[in-house]
């Protein structure tokens, strides 16, 4: 089946369209094929190879981390899902491979699709929708009044959690630029902050979770943003022991990570607030409930550019450029 591989690390010419055999199935696994895919930042680093100390993928591989699609067949002991349905996934287990005319996804991953919604619209929601949910619904546990900063609002990650933090009943924050102001104003936003213009560090004071998702420069600044007892959870790093314990990493990885964080970590100890780092993982049950916010018009996919299947690699570089408006997607069919 035809897919786009990743030869090496750091590569200049990108991914290559190449052919690849079809995925083997487990018992509890469903056979999907992708009709549409998006594309994450997260892609854009694991090819530069700056994920390889905690996501050590051997080349060749196959990139992407989201997909909306049809069943075609299911392992034996495969119980919800059946061929014909219309589903929606972020792969498991630190899973890829979604740059391709088929993926295998286990099922324990994998929800039905919005019915309101296109293919192309929910292939933009798993990876972004986990990572905002698992932010904010379980880590930080954001309740009604709250109030929450989370970056960068008009990218992928931002234009879902911020519709996901103003139905939970929380203040909601943000930064983007001054063109992009209206676009996270519509999605729920009650303050935006202008990041040419303004420092948020100094506009925002007495927040109860942000959500960072820029460099190390960003994430220490906000920590200036949150009260005692607030909570910084970072979806761009540094690593922190919890995460190096909950993948089970080798001694000395653990040990790296542990330094890698130790500076954010004591500076946060120092204002009595909380730093967690989150790296998002497949869960089908999430996606339900996901599924059900967006059926009920709670949440809404947002769309930059459409790409077809050839452009992939023209995709992952409009991504990497930080132009996109919500998400990138890649469609097949």
């Amino acid at each position: 089946m035809k897919a786009f591989i990743v030869d090496s690390y750091k590569s200049k010419t990108g991914m290559r369209l190449g052919e690849v055999p079809m995925p083997q199935l487990g018992e509890d696994e469903v056979l999907v094929e992708v009709h549409a895919t998006a594309v994450n930042l997260l892609d854009a680093k694991i090819l530069k190879g700056e994920f390889k100390l905690i996501l050590p993928y051997r080349t060749p591989f196959v990139l992407g981390h989201d997909v909306a699609g049809v069943v075609v067949r299911v392992g034996a002991s495969v119980r919800q899902f059946k061929p014909g349905d219309e589903v929606y996934a972020r792969p498991h287990d630190f899973g890829t491979g979604t740059f391709a005319v088929f993926v295998a996804v286990k099922e324990s991953a994998l929800a039905l699709k919005p019915k309101n919604i296109s293919m192309v619209e929910a292939a933009s929601l798993p990876l972004v929708g986990l990572t905002a949910w698992q932010a904010l619904v379980e880590k930080a546990q954001l309740k009604k009044g709250q109030k929450v900063f989370i970056q960068a609002g008009s990218g992928g990650v931002g234009t879902f959690a911020i519709q996901l933090a103003k139905h939970l009943g929380a203040f909601v924050a943000t930064t983007t630029s001054a063109g992009n102001a209206a676009l996270v104003k519509s999605l729920g936003a009650d303050v935006v902050v202008d990041y040419k213009k303004d420092d948020f560090e100094k506009v925002l004071h007495g927040y109860d979770v942000v959500l960072n998702s820029q460099d190390g420069k960003t994430l220490l600044k906000s920590l200036q943003v949150l009260q005692p007892g607030g909570q910084l959870i970072s979806i761009s790093g540094p690593p922190d022991p919890a995460f190096a314990d909950a993948i089970e990493a080798a001694w000395p990885v653990k040990q790296v990570m542990r330094l890698l964080s130790l500076g954010v970590r004591s500076k946060a100890r120092r204002r009595n607030v909380d730093y967690a780092f989150l790296f998002m993982q497949a869960n089908g049950s999430q996606l339900r409930q996901i599924t059900t916010l967006v059926e009920s018009g709670a949440i809404r996919p947002v769309l930059d550019r459409v790409f077809p299947f050839e452009a992939s690699n023209e995709a992952l570089a409009y991504v990497e450029s930080g132009r996109a408006k919500g998400k990138v997607v890649i469609k097949l069919r």
